[in-house]
């Protein structure tokens, strides 16, 4: 009796530890995301203007494999922008499908047009040794740059006309090296928005993304649909050359920024950017396939201790409240917090906060998403992503050290 009762107060304790974990994150989260900058409630003529030259203000680097459904519409969002000169480079990286045709006739009838913006089109037909598709593509792309900035984007990303002028003139203003605009996810679902929410409050454990511009914090970011940075740092930093084999090329290319001491920023603004990036509640799991084991530097190890550690946020918080008592009211303030950090990025995630009610079932599908990552890499002795496959061998031996294994997103 007595050592049941002393595993019972020691369950208690440790729900109200949980839950004022929670309650901290939550709070913290709701202050520190409030002071991100939204630039779709800027007014352009309270910015500084552009620091313009005879060439373009920006290049566009858009590697795009297999995306005929969506490419075309990206790059003539490209084209629409306005208030500074455009530089695209849409690179078609060993398509078998229309993308780059798609992306010829996009570039042919923008030079018939006569625009401010210029849009070359280059073509990859090889993969060579020792690279990842998606970084060489990059590499390429930036190689032609003539501009001081540099964005790199995605193929399926949509841009509002005004989004490249605020966040060039944002970055300026900011004397920033490295902006990263957080797009705005297309959700159809009240599953998907489920899913983004519980990634996002996850993931905001290990990088929160006001710290980003505090140079004393280790937070850093990097998004694949819009990483910015001057093209100088850029090349500095040793560009996608460096990061050859590195599935989270976006984030490592912002670990970078940061370990460099570079000034970086993160800015939101709903609409500016936009990507559909959930195919339904379930697309996690897909999307997961490629760069959850690589989060954890494909290490078994520590992925089975994160799984441990998602195990128990799961589990324990409706144990709690199942046991009645101060356990319950731990599990419920558990809940309550964990709605504070969805509320904290209302805007940025539209994920309304009493989805935190399905915290439990949406982690749950992360997890399982996780550990099939890592199973199906451990079985295939590699990554198979768009067609290709890396060896696992040669993915750990260029990971690295030294980010936290853990400071990632799918």
């Amino acid at each position: 009796m007595v050592g049941a009762s002393l595993a019972a107060q020691i369950f208690v304790v440790l729900s109200w530890i949980l839950a004022l974990a929670w309650l901290w994150h939550g709070l913290a989260a709701l202050r520190g995301m409030a002071t991100l900058p939204d630039l779709s409630r800027v007014d352009l003529d309270s910015m500084p203007p552009l620091s313009t030259g005879d060439g373009p203000d920006i290049t566009v680097v858009v590697p795009a494999r297999n995306e005929e459904k969506s490419i075309e519409a990206t790059l003539r969002s490209l084209l629409a922008c306005t208030g500074l000169r455009l530089e695209i480079v849409a690179v078609n990286d060993r398509s078998t499908d229309r993308t780059g045709e798609r992306m010829e006739q996009v570039a042919a009838e923008a030079e018939a047009g006569g625009g401010a913006h210029r849009l070359r089109v280059m073509h990859i037909r090889e993969l060579p040794a020792g690279w990842l598709g998606k970084p060489h593509a990059m590499a390429l792309g930036a190689q032609q740059a003539t501009s001081a900035w540099l964005l790199f984007t995605d193929g399926d990303v949509i841009f509002d006309r005004t989004a490249l002028e605020l966040a060039v003139r944002h970055a300026e203003a900011e004397k920033a090296d490295h902006l990263v605009l957080a797009p705005t996810v297309v959700l159809k679902t009240l599953s998907e928005a489920a899913m983004l929410g519980v990634m996002n409050v996850l993931g905001g454990w290990t990088i929160r993304l006001w710290k980003a511009a505090d140079p004393r914090a280790p937070d850093f970011i990097g998004v694949g649909g819009f990483n910015m940075i001057r093209r100088e740092v850029y090349l500095s930093l040793g560009g996608f050359e460096a990061l050859r084999m590195e599935v989270l090329d976006d984030l490592r290319l912002g670990w970078l920024v940061k370990r460099g001491g570079y000034r970086q920023r993160v800015a939101v603004g709903p609409d500016l950017v936009r990507v559909r990036w959930l195919q339904g509640a379930l697309g996690v799991i897909h999307l997961a396939e490629k760069n959850a084991f690589a989060v954890y530097r494909y290490r078994v190890g520590i992925t089975l201790l994160a799984s441990l550690g998602l195990t128990a946020q799961i589990v324990w918080p409706l144990l709690a409240i199942a046991a009645g008592g101060w356990a319950s009211a731990a599990g419920l303030l558990t809940y309550l917090s964990i709605a504070l950090a969805y509320q904290a990025s209302r805007r940025e995630i539209r994920a309304p906060a009493w989805l935190a009610i399905l915290f439990a079932p949406a982690t749950a599908v992360v997890l399982y998403a996780l550990l099939r990552s890592m199973m199906l890499a451990l079985a295939r002795g590699g990554v198979d992503w768009r067609g290709t496959r890396y060896s696992l061998e040669e993915l750990r031996s260029n990971a690295g050290r030294g980010w936290g294994f853990w400071r990632a997103r799918f």
